[in-house]
């Protein structure tokens, strides 16, 4: 007669950075993660990457952004610039989460009360007595501009959020400043972050920009971000990045060399809960 099996218990945020207990036996020991290299050319060279360990951060494509009738649309901003990064984005995403890659959309969602929003932030977001600002409603009211849980702070319908991504709110320009985006790559064993998004050189390279600071190996694609500002302000982040920070390639290199990989072997997740 063969003897009832004893089940394991696994305790951790992911199968390759947890214990497990057997019986009375709990395991400290991780599980390794085998890496899965591509290579991507990138600033004139071919840069290869482990994409088991690496996650996709899209940064801010959310209606108050990018949508005519958001926060930025009501004041007369013109939101094309914002809008340019969709086909390319709407175009890496499936390719990526095939091959299983992670997906982190990195969104601003303040508080309604703005309590941790310093006079700065406050004043730059409305500039005037009679403009709007930071949880203020436009005058076609979609709601309270970029509070987390309202129409503006939601991600704009060409780039639908998909079951298995993580969706993770910020309150400055940096994703990395004053909330959890750092413990759940760290949880997660993430080592290389490709960035997507607006703007160039506001949120996206404030958030690549510490993201070097911390350690992480950091990838631009220039053609699924964009900017209102003038060009030479995105040059000079493309050369920054270069210089300083991390590499630039593009997301239609990318999507073509996840099209030619096999996906990723059963019985381990493509889409790791961050």
């Amino acid at each position: 007669m063969n003897a009832p099996s004893i089940p394991i218990t696994p305790f951790g945020p992911s199968p390759d950075n947890a214990w497990t207990q057997r019986g009375d036996c709990l395991s400290l020991v991780r599980s390794p993660r085998p890496p899965r290299p591509l290579r991507l050319p990138a600033d004139g060279q071919a840069l290869e990457f482990d994409l088991a360990r690496s996650a996709l951060i899209v940064i801010d494509m959310q209606n108050d952004f990018c949508h005519a009738s958001g926060w930025f649309g009501q004041k007369g901003v013109d939101v094309s610039p914002m809008r340019a990064p969709i086909p390319a984005i709407a175009a890496l995403l499936p390719a990526w989460r095939a091959a299983g890659g992670r997906v982190v959309w990195l969104n601003w969602g303040v508080r309604a009360d703005r309590l941790n929003l310093s006079p700065t932030i406050l004043f730059k977001g409305k500039r005037s007595a009679d403009g709007v600002g930071y949880a203020e409603r436009s005058p076609d009211d979609r709601g309270p501009s970029v509070v987390a849980g309202e129409w503006g702070a939601r991600v704009v319908d060409e780039l639908p959020v998909a079951q298995g991504d993580t969706t993770v709110y910020k309150h400055r320009l940096s994703g990395f400043w004053d909330n959890e985006l750092d413990s759940l790559l760290r949880q997660q064993g993430i080592t290389t972050l490709f960035y997507a998004g607006v703007n160039t050189d506001r949120c996206v390279f404030s958030t690549l920009q510490d993201a070097g600071f911390l350690g992480y190996d950091n990838i631009l694609l220039a053609d699924a971000c964009g900017s209102p500002s003038p060009d030479y302000v995105t040059q000079a982040i493309h050369f920054l990045v270069r210089q300083l920070h991390g590499f630039v390639a593009s997301a239609r290199d990318l999507t073509g060399a996840l099209a030619a990989i096999a996906p990723p072997s059963p019985g381990r997740s493509s889409t790791p809960v961050l």
